[in-house]
């Protein structure tokens, strides 16, 4: 799930960038939520990528077992919750 951004970690600001607009556009709190855990993840990613974080060899990944499944359960909560239709006004 996370491959591309750890190839390229500024990618992971897409998601942030569109969970921040779901967010402004009244979306929810979790879209916010989302937005706020890839906006974190992509200095994180680019520290890691950048051999700030690590030294030397960074091929195991213990961190992403952590990360990836609570940014894949952020993101498709936050999915579902923005595109399901909007409660109708009393």
């Amino acid at each position: 799930m996370l491959w591309p951004f750890i190839a390229a970690p500024w990618l992971a600001l897409v998601p942030a960038a569109l969970f921040a607009a779901l967010w402004l556009a009244g979306r929810g709190a979790l879209s916010l939520t989302a937005a706020l855990a890839w906006g974190a993840y992509a200095p994180y990613e680019w520290a890691v990528h950048a051999r700030i974080l690590c030294s030397g060899e960074c091929n195991i990944r213990i961190d992403l077992l952590l990360m990836a499944p609570v940014l894949l359960v952020l993101t498709i909560a936050a999915v579902v919750l923005a595109v399901r239709p909007g409660k109708a006004p009393p």
